[in-house]
């Protein structure tokens, strides 16, 4: 080295490579709205530590895991300045696992919601939460595979959930899942116990859907059809007769009596294959459509019976915490 010349020394950004970049961007945008959640009085915030929670707006609304808080009387949620504070609850969905909480606080750091229908297979992902305790904990990893279903405890169909091999932990429950911008994806929700990299995340777009009826109605108003239906593919020459969009759709196998769908006239053996301006390739597609179509309001169904395609008419009631298969 010659005299007068000093060793060189790297800045901050030249001693990160791309991956850990886009780790360390996501985290420092999206990590001062995870939070702690747990069970308790107010104190230090390690008395918080349960699970995970995300603050959604700044006015003190926190999402989580319905699993979490299902028969808690008394919630605290831990901020990342260390305070504690009690939280109620504002509405709970036990059929997507999720729970919305408000803390009597404003100003909060809120998360910024992505759109989870552009998720590719492949894309890098960041978890951040608080697992067996630890806060702010991050993992990374990518999305393994999309439109994977999972049955909440209440026997519901969740769908189109994300699978991940981020590695979660009992603590990470409600906690986000965020791309590489920080903008949040899903909602951290379930491992498969002794299988590794197997993890899941409800998508964005549900929770998104979820909060908005947690909001205006206290609970998310489902419509129910009530059916049962298996997947079932049609003959090749009904789908380019009718122009229909998938050879895939939901046979009806059982039609409960007296139900909206049993007085629209679907039969068993009929094939559903659009189910409120929405194609219905499987039985999930026909509980989607169905679920979140007002209770009440006129549904409209295609149905292949036979070789011919009808168009029927249903009117759903609520459903009221029973369990379904389809809709």
């Amino acid at each position: 080295m010659e005299p007068g010349h000093t060793p060189f020394e790297p800045d901050d950004d030249q001693l990160l490579d791309a991956y850990s970049r886009a780790v360390t961007r996501a985290v420092e945008r999206a990590g001062p709205a995870v939070v702690s959640v747990g069970v308790g009085r107010p104190g230090p915030v390690g008395r918080a530590g349960g699970a995970s929670g995300l603050v959604v707006a700044p006015d003190g609304y926190v999402l989580t895991n319905h699993h979490v808080v299902r028969g808690r009387r008394r919630v605290v949620v831990g901020l990342p300045d260390g305070r504690t504070l009690p939280a109620s609850t504002v509405g709970e969905d036990p059929h997507t696992d999720l729970a919305l909480l408000r803390v009597p606080e404003d100003g909060l750091a809120a998360a910024e919601l992505g759109d989870s229908s552009r998720l590719r297979v492949g894309q890098l992902v960041v978890a951040i939460g608080n697992p067996l305790g630890f806060a702010a904990t991050v993992t990374a990893g990518v999305v393994s595979a999309l439109g994977r279903t999972l049955y909440s405890q209440s026997g519901w169909v969740i769908e189109n959930v994300i699978q991940t091999d981020a590695a979660l932990n009992p603590g990470n429950s409600g906690g986000p899942l965020v791309d590489t911008w920080g903008r949040v994806v899903g909602i951290n929700t379930a491992v498969i116990a002794g299988a590794q990299g197997l993890c899941f995340a409800i998508p964005v777009n549900t929770a998104r859907w979820v909060v908005g009826e947690l909001l205006r109605h206290g609970r998310v108003r489902r419509a129910y059809l009530g059916v049962a239906a298996e997947p079932a593919r049609l003959d090749r020459r009904v789908v380019v007769e009718h122009r229909l969009e998938a050879d895939r759709c939901a046979r009806v196998v059982q039609v409960q009596p007296g139900s909206a769908a049993d007085r629209a006239g679907l039969r068993p053996g009929d094939f559903v294959v659009r189910a409120a301006g929405r194609t219905v390739r499987g039985p999930e597609d026909l509980q989607l459509a169905v679920g979140q179509h007002p209770p009440g309001q006129p549904l409209q169904l295609f149905v292949v019976r036979g070789s011919g395609l009808l168009v029927l008419e249903a009117v759903p009631t609520e459903l009221l915490n029973r369990w379904v298969q389809s809709g």
